[in-house]
Order: C-alpha cells, then sequence, then structure tokens
C-alpha cells in the first residue's frame, strides 16, 4: 500500500520514541524515508534505539534525552532541531499510566501521569507550532490517546484525564491552526502490547489474555497495523483530514468499553499486590537508569 520513499524530505519527532509504540511508529517512518527525531527520559535507551533503527534501514535517526515535563528541556530541544530545518511532523507518544482505585491516589500519583500526558504533550507541541506558524510551515501532529476519552476510564482517571485533554487539543487547534495549514489528529489503539503497558495496566497477566478472551476479534492488535495507520496519517496526500480522535481497537471499545470497569470485582487485597507489582516495576525500571 505504502511505496517506497513515501516520507522522503520528512522530518519526524516522536516522543516516547526509544521503546514500544514510539520505537514501532520511527522505524516505519525512517523505513519509509524519513528522518526521525526522538526522544525520551533515558537518553541511552533512545541512542541505542537509533543506532539499532539506523543499522537496520540506513537513514538518519537523531536521539534526545529529555523529560517532556520540563517546558525549557523541550523548548531547548525543539530549538536545536530547527537549526537544521523545520519539522514537517510530530507524533505525541510519551505517556505513562497504572491502574488504581482513585481513592487510594495521592495527588503526587495524580501528577505523576497529568505532568507527562497532558502537560508535556502540550509542552512539546506548543513549541512545535508556534515555530512552524512563524516560519510559515505546514505540519501535521498526531497524538496517541486512548478510547476512553470517549466513555470514561474508570481506576485509571489520571490517563483518562489527561488523555481527554489531548483529545480536546487537537479539536481545537486544528480549527485554530487550520489556517497555517497545520493538521492534528490521534488514533486511539486498543491492546498492542508492550512491556510497560502490561506491567503497569496488567499486572500478573501475560500480555493481550484479556484481549483474547474479551475482544470481538478475538485478538489484540499488532504494531504493523499501528504502524500502517499512523503512516497514513502522517503522509502526504490526506491533507483535509484534521481534528479527527479515531479508534482501532478491534471493536473492543464497543463491545466492552474498552476501559477498566471489570476491575470492580476486585477485593482489597487484590488491589494490594497489584500496588505492590507496580511498586516492584518502579523500583527496577529506576535501577535500570542508575
Amino acid at each position: 500500500m505504502f511505496t517506497k520513499d513515501l516520507m522522503r524530505g520528512q522530518r519526524i519527532l516522536i516522543t516516547g520514541g526509544g521503546t514500544g509504540l514510539g520505537k514501532g511508529m520511527a522505524e516505519r517512518f525512517l523505513e519509509l524515508g524519513a528522518e526521525i527525531f526522538i526522544c525520551g527520559r533515558r537518553k541511552g535507551v533512545c541512542d541505542e534505539t537509533a543506532a539499532e533503527l539506523m543499522a537496520r534501514h540506513g537513514g538518519k535517526v537523531t536521539a534526545y534525552g529529555v523529560d517532556i515535563r520540563d517546558s525549557a528541556g523541550v523548548d531547548a530541544m525543539i530549538e536545536d532541531i530547527f537549526k537544521s530545518g523545520p519539522l514537517t511532523g510530530l507524533v505525541n507518544n510519551a505517556a505513562g499510566n497504572f491502574i488504581s482505585r482513585t481513592q487510594d491516589l495521592s495527588p503526587r500519583g495524580f501528577d505523576a501521569i497529568a505532568n507527562i500526558v497532558m502537560h508535556g504533550t502540550f509542552y512539546v507541541t506548543h513549541a512545535v507550532g508556534r515555530r512552524w506558524i512563524a516560519g510559515g510551515h505546514r505540519g501535521s501532529v498526531l497524538s496517541i490517546v486512548v478510547s476512553w476519552v470517549f466513555n470514561g476510564g474508570p481506576f485509571v482517571v489520571p490517563s483518562t484525564m489527561s488523555k481527554s485533554a489531548i483529545h480536546g487539543m487537537t479539536m481545537s487547534l486544528a480549527t485554530e491552526w487550520g489556517p497555517y495549514g497545520i493538521r492534528l489528529n490521534a488514533i486511539a489503539p486498543g491492546e498492542i502490547p508492550t512491556e510497560g503497558m502490561s506491567k503497569r495496566l496488567n499486572p500478573g497477566e501475560k500480555p493481550g489474555q484479556k484481549a483474547e478472551r474479551m475482544n470481538p476479534m478475538g485478538r489484540t492488535g499488532t504494531m504493523e497495523e499501528l504502524q500502517n495507520f499512523a503512516t497514513f496519517l502522517m503522509a502526504p496526500g490526506c491533507e483535509w483530514l484534521t481534528g479527527q480522535t479515531i479508534t482501532m481497537d478491534g471493536g473492543g471499545s464497543l463491545a466492552t468499553g474498552g476501559n477498566f470497569y471489570a476491575l470492580r470485582e476486585w477485593d482489597d487485597a487484590r488491589w494490594q499486590a497489584a500496588r505492590d507489582a507496580i511498586k516492584a516495576q518502579n523500583e527496577k525500571d529506576k535501577a535500570q537508569r542508575g
């Protein structure tokens, strides 16, 4: 479906591009000829991903170690990228999430998600968008959200609120920035198993176990399906498509709500076990970051 060099001349930044969904989209864009920029809090991971993708596909991948919660750091990164030419696209992929009863949340726990997902996404979009407008450049923004922005997400309220803000940003800036030739769209993917998602949202389950049982298509999504859809939205050829959040989940949200409502059946012991598992994973991640 996608011709060779379809994205030649495109310069795309993917936040959270060192692992998971971000890495998958970066690889597909690179394979189709785009120049890629990736960023994440762990620069070493991003450096390794950049080297791996270039060894596999050629082209150019530049890595940045940036915490998108730091607006000054974000602006410095975007300024550095634009020194060699404007971006043509931005993929807002960096995120965080974990399951919790809302009454058990602390303000710090809420902020840990909201500062990345809502504030960080705005910081990056704003830093790129205002440079596009000032320079008279067209551009495309793709954000990764969740299907719960349409029907709520019990037990993942910080993420639901923050992702809903991105959904609102997508619609709002599509109209405000449309006259400048800037498009914004979002994908709400269903379960596409990645290491981080599985350990914090489904502790104790193998990746995809729930989807295989509950999804109308009897399976999870694949990275290739996300790569192809993201390519369609970012590549030249559909410039009149903007302001849309499109769900890609095998019909899961239509059949089951696509959220975590089933966790209402958990007792205190099950919630404590989940908290312990998430805490252990966080400690392991901190140790790996040094």
